[in-house]
């Protein structure tokens, strides 16, 4: 299929070397280099099957639904954008569009998501225990707490009666998840989920090695995408409902 990238970067290099090993081609990339060929007009004549964006949280909304407008199915991982959620689904709706968003599109740690639930609801009678985490990424994160700390607390909150919001701060209050966020090089990315009591405590942690897990992942979901209409989440593409 013909992908667009949008958003060259480190990640975009490496979700273009994945894609052609997977034998597609790479037809549209942008960066803040090239910025005035990312029209609607280009994007139509390109014959693009799917948009792969990772960017920023200032721009990510212009960047997915000036796609949604265009025709292009879009498969986003850009984080701390999502006030304007409603907006972008309902230009997406509009536009008879097709949309996979994941905080984090590793397979790893999407199985981690889901163990992440099970262990909080494993955990949910058990008011003995507290829970705590921690996330690590490297100077260069833009965002603290990570999209995929934001994830795995929701996880926990939708599950575990006594935590009602994650925050920044410490001490938390007893209804808040406290996440901690270290900027340390080099440090792809690491998330703990700790539960304490006097007596003992339960972790469970997630380790990226490289870029090439949530690069692989976001290609997966553009296959997957690409014979689909509507909202996809990666739970979908990897049959974890």
């Amino acid at each position: 299929m013909n992908i667009a990238i949008i958003g060259y970067g480190k990640m975009g290099k490496t979700i273009e070397k994945l894609a052609i090993e997977r034998g597609h081609k790479i037809v549209m990339r942008i960066s803040r280099n090239n910025l005035g060929e990312f029209t609607i007009e280009n994007l139509q004549k390109l014959n693009i099957n799917v948009a792969i964006e990772f960017t920023n949280p200032h721009v990510a909304f212009h960047n997915i639904t000036t796609c949604f407008e265009a025709g292009i199915k879009v498969v986003s991982g850009s984080t701390a954008w999502l006030k304007d959620w409603d907006k972008a689904i309902e230009i997406m709706n509009q536009n008879n569009g097709s949309f996979i968003y994941a905080s984090n599109f590793s397979v790893g740690v999407n199985i981690f998501f889901a163990l992440n639930a099970h262990l909080a609801k494993l955990m949910n009678p058990h008011c003995e225990y507290d829970v705590r985490m921690t996330e690590i990424h490297h100077t260069a994160k833009v965002d603290a707490p990570s999209g995929t700390a934001v994830t795995l607390a929701n996880g926990i909150i939708e599950n575990l009666d006594k935590k009602s919001k994650w925050v920044k701060e410490f001490p938390p209050k007893e209804d808040e998840i406290a996440i901690e966020s270290i900027r340390q090089d080099p440090a792809p990315g690491t998330h703990s989920i700790n539960y304490i009591s006097a007596i003992d405590e339960v972790e469970i942690k997630h380790i990226a090695k490289s870029r090439d897990g949530f690069a692989l992942g976001a290609v997966l979901a553009a296959e997957y995408l690409l014979d689909k209409k509507g909202l996809f989440l990666m739970k979908d593409v990897l049959g974890l409902q």
